[in-house]
Formats: C-alpha cells, sequence, structure tokens
C-alpha cells in the first residue's frame, strides 16, 4: 500500500498491537533461517478476528503469508474474519486463493478506505 505512510503510523500501530494482545489476542511471528522477521500475524481467537497480517516486501511470494495464515486458521479452526482495503488487489486474490469470501462492506474508520469484510469458514 505505497499510499500509507507506515512510518508515521508506528507509535498508533504499536499502541494498537499491544491493545490487541492485551485483550487476548496472539501475534504469530515468521523468521528465515537467520532468524530475520519475514512477517506476523495478530488475531484474537475469542473473536476470530485477523486484525493483521504483514509480509516483508523482501519476503513477498516466499510462502510466509500463506504461513502464517495456516497458523492463524489452526488457532482458530472454526473460521476467520478480517477486514481489506477494497484497493488492495494483492491481498483479496491472495485471501481469494485460500478460501475467504466477500461477506460485507465497510469503511476503514481511520483512513476512511473503503473495506471488505472477508470470512474463512473453518472446518466446523
Amino acid at each position: 500500500m505505497p499510499d500509507i505512510d507506515f512510518e508515521a503510523r508506528r507509535p498508533w500501530f504499536l499502541d494498537h498491537l499491544r491493545a490487541l494482545e492485551a485483550a487476548g489476542a496472539i501475534t504469530i511471528c515468521a523468521f528465515d533461517d537467520l532468524n530475520r522477521l519475514l512477517g506476523f500475524a495478530t488475531f484474537d481467537p475469542a473473536t476470530a478476528y485477523l486484525d493483521q497480517l504483514a509480509v516483508a516486501p523482501e519476503a513477498k511470494g516466499t510462502g510466509a503469508a500463506k504461513f502464517l495464515l495456516n497458523e492463524a486458521r489452526r488457532l482458530s479452526p472454526n473460521g476467520l474474519a478480517l477486514d481489506v482495503n477494497q484497493d488492495n488487489a494483492r491481498a483479496l486474490a491472495f485471501y481469494a486463493r485460500e478460501g475467504f469470501a466477500k461477506a460485507a462492506e465497510g469503511v476503514n474508520p481511520r483512513s476512511g478506505l473503503k473495506t471488505w469484510r472477508l470470512r474463512w469458514p473453518g472446518t466446523a
């Protein structure tokens, strides 16, 4: 998402992750063989909501995102939900390949961008 200034969002994002984890969310990290962080996923097993899934630019196409998503699915076998910006074509294609379906339209309250609520049905 080149239009998002991630560096400017860093303080908000760190506070957001702390609040999610304080409320019971789990953060899963993926590392390479040299122990470099490739990406992470944060989700709440109680609500089955996947709040974050992010992969470093140099890790795109390596399977790190699929690894993180599969671990979230393993820990939330009854399904997952997430929101993704409608203009994030790469993420939408990834989630479609992974069996997620559009469930609702929304708006990101922070950015004002249109979003899709996606759901993965799980095994139940």
